[in-house]
């Protein structure tokens, strides 16, 4: 069992119990799974081997491509083609990443992560990176591969009823955020 789902499953339960008095244990707002995301308007067969690549040593978990459903003429992108690569975590690969962003990512970051949800969906939660703020050690050491990336989609799914459980939630596991929903921190 790793490190976070033990913290998880013997603190942080008992936390969200004591502050949201929940009547049911099955209905426990936890982390479901995590989903990476590399985008891309750039339909060179060079920037989805890197962004690929990159997923793989970061992750550990073989990427997919994924393709446009819809066709976009201002981009001048088909319907079937390549758009970006994803990576779906779950379980032990999930706690291992979410370990790497809380090491090697929120302590680098200057400034404190700004995170938007959308106003009636509490379940996902994501936030970007850019490549500058890309510093995970698998990366550095293949810098040519970094080059060409564009930014890192983070998506955080949980089963949370509420925004104030979703936050709650993730500050337990000690993600620094602000909210961006009437300018006040919850």
């Amino acid at each position: 069992m790793h490190f976070l789902e033990y913290y998880y499953k013997n603190v942080i339960k008992y936390d969200l119990i004591n502050k949201f008095f929940y009547k049911n244990i099955n209905e426990l707002p936890e982390i479901k799974q995590i989903i990476l995301n590399f985008g891309s308007t750039n339909t060179k067969i060079k920037t989805f081997a890197a962004a690929l690549l990159a997923l793989e040593l970061i992750t550990k978990k073989k990427g997919i491509l994924t393709k446009t459903k819809k066709p976009n003429l201002f981009l001048k992108i088909q319907k079937g083609k390549p758009a970006g690569c994803k990576v779906t975590l779950k379980k032990k690969l999930m706690y291992n990443f979410l370990n790497k962003v809380l090491i090697e990512i929120t302590p680098n970051m200057k400034n404190f992560i700004i995170f938007k949800t959308k106003s009636k969906d509490y379940t996902n939660f994501s936030f970007n990176l850019e490549n500058k703020k890309l510093v995970f050690s698998e990366i550095k050491e293949h810098y040519h591969l970094s080059k060409t990336l564009s930014y890192l989609n983070i998506t955080i799914i949980t089963n949370a009823q509420t925004q104030k459980e979703l936050f709650f939630l993730l500050r337990s596991f000690n993600l620094p955020l602000k909210s961006l929903s009437r300018k006040k921190q919850i």
